[in-house]
């Protein structure tokens, strides 16, 4: 028998599927930016490709926008991963728990990554302040939009797990894929 929350029925119930579209939204924007970053990285490069042979001479910033491009690639998918439950998870502890255990074990988790993620933001302020004053040689653009992409993976986990941690302590429980516990 599914519970109220599960169902969408009950108080709890319309909150609990905005909290669901909530995280797909961002499942969504981790997506939309790690499909466009391997597109233009692909396209860039292949176009370099074809130049240097063609002409023997390329695009001189075609080396530089992976420094910008390279690190959202990878913040877009941690952010599906996290979105998605799928990053990597040892499942010992949970598997030897009580069925109490498995219940708070979840949140206990959801909560310490929630404030590692504070804690990388918080800490990235020096990094993105400094990097406002770095230019990339060749296409004359600040650094600080690769870096801002840790504004947004962490950003945006933290939200994740925010909502994850809302949907448990509303008895929503651990849905679907997103069982991990990393």
């Amino acid at each position: 028998m599914r519970s109220a929350s599960e169902t969408g029925k009950g108080s709890s119930g319309p909150f609990l599927a905005w909290v669901g579209h909530g995280i797909d939204a961002l499942d969504w924007s981790g997506r939309l930016i790690a499909v466009l970053c391997l597109l233009a990285m692909f396209v860039l490069l292949f176009i370099n490709v074809v130049l240097r042979y063609s002409l023997g001479e390329g695009i001189p910033w075609a080396y530089e926008i992976h420094a910008v491009l390279l690190p959202w690639l990878v913040a877009g998918g941690v952010v599906v991963a996290a979105a998605r439950g799928r990053n990597i998870s040892v499942t010992v502890l949970p598997n030897l728990l009580g069925p109490r255990g498995q219940c708070v074990l979840p949140l206990a988790v959801q909560i310490a990554v929630l404030i590692i993620c504070i804690n990388v933001l918080w800490s990235s302020q020096p990094i993105l302040k400094a990097s406002t004053f770095q230019t990339l040689a060749t296409l004359g653009i600040k650094q600080v939009w690769g870096y801002a992409s840790l504004v947004y993976g962490f950003g945006c986990m933290a939200l994740i797990v925010a909502l994850e941690s809302v949907r448990l302590l509303m008895g929503g429980g651990v849905t679907g894929a997103r069982t991990s516990l990393s």
